[in-house]
């Protein structure tokens, strides 16, 4: 386009706020849902969104929890969550939701209104320098100074934030950039930045790895799974006898019924399956960061460079090597990785030499296979109905036994029911007795950040408003954002939230016990009655004080068409599954 055609065409362009740009930015890339606590510095923009009805805005009653709404939302629809916040406050409160993100490998986009240009730099009403302050914790902070560049920037947030790893990315809005009234400028779309192929080579050398192992592991984690890489992967290990297993927080990568899944790394995990990695000849782990929960704190997997001969597959190639020194390093997706290894698999149909190699390892596999089933069945897996007489076996019978509580939760929940949960020793029980069966059914987060399942739960409810949300929060863990149940009631997310009440925190004080035994301080919780509380919003709630009563009382908060939750009253002196306090 000469000069004169672009003269012409920004003199015969409709005139657009930065605000109004913003939300065009927005369209362009496909947003239909924000997130937001609303805030003056960026009124611009919740003003053109009031024409956009197409653009669904959830206001929320906390920041952190708009932000981990946004963060479950992008984790659900592997699209970037978007989430929008006032300065200073605003952003400090919402930075957990990003921190998450990051640590979870989930696109999300956190814009925040900023003080005027012409105010910076001198210590403003709530200013904060977010480009320093966001930088360790996003992939990448801007602000934006021209409102004639906001589709630009909207565009490069986009791009990054779904390409390599995945991640949030930050943008500060000036006020006054917002409020600026200029020719609507053109409105790129995002392209994602292609992800490097994986080799010939790379495959030759892995399958030759694969036919001299006689006890390997595959280990899958990470973000930017697809049901056809799903069950690419699967064929892959069943091909190849390969056992599996979930890192941290990402059970639902693989269906948990299936003979070749074999248990969860993380918190609680099954000493056996530790056992079994540390003896492996070989893991070949796939789209995970093999992090500090995953390796037990480094301990299953020994950094630099591991006594199993690992084959590292994850999208960014910066984290190849950075923590463990793989004997095979290849940098692609996780999609790119399962068609590669299809492609060889009918190459090698025809072609001498370059089948990925043969085994006979179902005895190793069984065993793992078996021992998983074993461990994720609850001891006292009785009946629990409705019309249940009896009392089921715990440790105080009185109270509400949560093995059997999630046992039952796993038997009987829709196989696309999404179950949400923070961070706290209660969420062992989900993560030993759930089986998931589905992809993006679990919302956790890897980051271990307490709070998160409650507006998780409302995010996803919203998103699919016909499928069956749970969250299960420990009473401290709820009470980081109970306001959030305004949310649900004001947008009408009819979730049910489990409450794993206990009158502690319970994580700390069983490290505490351990450590400085008989000193308890700072762990004991003084609870509001959440029912009452629940009640006060317009929730559905009642408390449940026994295991058998707990399936009528949940067939209840269900059946009541609103948000619903349930008081658990549970031993207190039951930490985990394995774990009680001494002289209780």
């Amino acid at each position: 386009m000469s000069e004169r055609d672009a003269a012409t065409s920004s003199a015969t362009a409709p005139m657009r706020s930065g605000g109004q740009i913003l939300v065009d930015a927005l369209r362009r890339q496909g947003v239909d849902r924000v997130y937001c606590v609303p805030g003056e510095s960026y009124l611009p923009v919740l003003d053109a969104l009031h024409d956009v009805p197409e653009i669904a805005l959830v206001s929320a009653r906390h920041e952190g929890a708009a932000a981990n709404m946004a963060e479950a939302d992008g984790k659900l629809t592997g699209r970037p969550g978007i989430c929008m916040v006032t300065r200073g406050p605003g952003a400090t409160h919402a930075s957990i939701g990003v921190h998450t993100a990051f640590q979870d490998s989930t696109p999300m986009v956190l814009f925040i209104g900023q003080v005027a240009s012409r105010e910076r730099d001198r210590e403003g009403f709530q200013e904060v320098d977010f480009r320093a302050m966001f930088a360790p914790l996003a992939k990448w902070v801007a602000e934006i100074d021209d409102p004639a560049r906001i589709p630009e920037y909207v565009a490069r947030a986009f791009r990054v934030a779904l390409s390599g790893r995945a991640g949030p990315v930050v943008l500060s809005l000036p006020e006054d950039v917002l409020s600026a009234v200029l020719p609507a400028p053109l409105q790129p779309a995002a392209a994602v930045a292609a992800g490097t192929g994986v080799r010939a080579s790379d495959l030759q050398v892995l399958g030759e790895m694969l036919a001299c192992a006689q006890r390997p592991w595959l280990v899958v984690g990470g973000s930017g799974w697809t049901p056809d890489a799903r069950q690419g992967l699967l064929e892959f290990a069943r091909t190849h006898e390969l056992p599996i297993a979930a890192s941290f927080r990402r059970q639902d990568l693989i269906d948990n019924r299936d003979p070749n899944y074999c248990g969860h790394l993380g918190l609680g995990v099954d000493p056996s399956l530790a056992e079994r990695l540390q003896s492996a000849d070989l893991i070949v782990a796939v789209g995970s960061r093999l992090g500090e929960n995953t390796t037990g704190g480094y301990t299953l997997l020994t950094p630099p460079v591991p006594r199993q001969t690992l084959v590292h597959v994850h999208p960014d190639p910066n984290e190849l090597g950075r923590v463990y020194q793989p004997r095979l390093a290849i940098a692609c997706t996780v999609a790119d990785f399962v068609a590669a290894i299809a492609a060889a698999a009918v190459a090698a149909k025809t072609a001498v030499g370059m089948e990925l190699g043969t085994s006979n390892r179902g005895a190793w596999l069984r065993g793992a296979r078996d021992a998983y089933v074993r461990f994720s069945t609850p001891a006292s897996p009785a009946p629990l109905t409705p019309a249940a007489s009896g009392r089921v076996p715990s440790v105080q019978p009185d109270l509400v036994d949560m093995s059997t509580v999630v046992g039952y939760l796993s038997e009987h929940l829709p196989q696309d029911a999404i179950l949400c949960n923070g961070a706290g020793n209660y969420t062992v029980w989900v993560h030993r007795f759930f089986r998931y069966k589905r992809l993006r059914t679990e919302l956790a987060p890897v980051s271990g950040a307490m709070g998160y399942g409650v507006p998780a739960a409302i995010a996803a409810k919203l998103r699919f408003p016909a499928r069956t949300v749970v969250a299960i929060a420990g009473d401290g863990c709820f009470m980081m954002y109970p306001q959030e149940l305004a949310t649900a009631v004001q947008h009408h997310a009819n979730v049910v939230i489990l409450i794993v009440n206990n009158g502690m925190y319970g994580t700390i004080r069983m490290h505490q016990e351990r450590r400085y035994p008989g000193r308890v301080v700072a762990t004991n919780l003084t609870n509001p009655d959440m029912v009452a509380l629940a009640h006060s919003f317009g929730a559905y709630a009642e408390r449940v004080e026994t295991t058998a009563g707990f399936a009528a009382a949940f067939d209840r908060a269900v059946a009541s068409n609103r948000p619903a939750l349930l008081d658990l009253r549970v031993d207190a002196a039951q930490i985990t599954p394995t774990f009680r306090l001494p002289g209780r």
